[in-house]
């Protein structure tokens, strides 16, 4: 499979908006690759929205990955 060259940036590389990106890091989500680990299930852990799950899921998927270690 070939590697994605955005898993080792930084989470804010995804331009998300600054509320997103403050529960990510207060859940030591530093990296894109720490995200892409995760599901749904566990970013609705960190208290997100759908809406904000969403959001992530569409910023990844503009990178060619998704969350839960999907590659396209």
């Amino acid at each position: 499979m070939k590697k994605c060259k955005y898993l080792e940036n930084p989470i804010d590389t995804l331009k998300v908006d600054e509320s997103i990106l403050d529960i990510l890091l207060n859940n030591n989500v530093f990296k894109i690759k720490d995200l892409w680990e995760l599901n749904r299930a566990n970013l609705k852990d960190m208290d997100l929205t759908d809406n904000q799950i969403k959001l992530i899921s569409i910023k990844m998927q503009l990178l060619g990955i998704d969350i839960n270690k999907k590659r396209y």
